[in-house]
């Protein structure tokens, strides 16, 4: 997970949800969004390279309409072709051992979704 500043021009990473099951996740959720006064939601879009939809992009689509309606929240899908490996190439440069990099790859991958996701609205 990943939240922005209180301005929205830089994204800074918040530790991975681990998921339970439905009602604690969203539970965690509500915290986060209570506890950081979220206004918007933006979700990681899972897409094939090729750029089409697949399955995986079914079950976020739905998830992000699951969010809409349990928080009352706009909820934005966001393309995250290449976060992870953007993310391991960004971790390899610094001095975190392979089991932290490890660890931190899905936390830089949020942050890496979140910053693109407000560059791209801010240009527009």
């Amino acid at each position: 997970m990943a939240i922005s500043d209180p301005l929205g021009l830089t994204a800074q990473g918040l530790p991975t949800l681990q998921r339970q099951n439905k009602r604690l996740d969203f539970e965690q959720l509500a915290k986060v969004i209570r506890d950081y006064q979220v206004s918007e939601i933006v979700v990681g879009y899972p897409l094939r390279l090729s750029g089409m939809e697949g399955i995986q992009s079914d079950k976020m689509q739905l998830f992000a309409e699951e969010l809409r309606k349990k928080f009352g929240l706009p909820v934005h899908l966001w393309d995250e072709r290449l976060t992870s490996s953007q993310a391991n190439r960004i971790l390899r440069a610094t001095d975190l051992s392979i089991k932290k990099r490890g660890q931190a790859v899905d936390r830089m991958a949020a942050v890496l979704i979140l910053q693109n996701w407000m560059e791209a609205r801010s240009s527009s």
